[in-house]
């Protein structure tokens, strides 16, 4: 260590001009700031989050992708219920058309209408403003 030291103060003195910061070994750690949810997940790629005794059902990043630009949504009803795993509406894309599941049992309280009425919103925002119903548990 003081043969280094030494080392770096001749290298210094020799060259009055150069920057008389060393960096030795210096790393750059930088993080990005993560949303951690509590959202369950199905083999289907609908999810649910759960607060309280009410539930948000929605479908994944993954699935709008694969569905591309959705331009049909059908949901159920405020006041049908469902079973889990009961299929409980419908999403069709420019690509494909596919059967909506409810990842858990329950009663409809409220639809997305303005899902029904702009489907895109599946596609911009699929966790927030794309979400589809929210249900009530017992």
């Amino acid at each position: 260590m003081v043969v280094c030291s030494v080392v770096v103060r001749r290298l210094l003195a020799a060259a009055p001009a150069a920057p008389r910061h060393v960096f030795t070994g210096l790393r750059w750690v930088t993080s990005t700031p993560v949303k951690f949810t509590d959202r369950k997940y199905t083999d289907k790629h609908e999810w649910v989050q759960v607060e309280g005794k009410i539930g948000t059902i929605g479908i994944t990043h993954y699935a709008q992708d694969a569905l591309g630009d959705v331009v049909y949504a059908q949901l159920p009803d405020p006041g049908q219920e469902f079973s889990q795993m009961d299929e409980c509406g419908a999403l069709e894309s420019v690509k494909a058309a596919s059967e909506l599941y409810c990842p858990v049992s329950g009663k409809i309280v409220s639809k997305n209408t303005e899902v029904e009425d702009t489907p895109g919103l599946i596609n911009k925002s699929c966790y927030e403003k794309g979400q589809l119903l929210l249900t009530a548990h017992s």
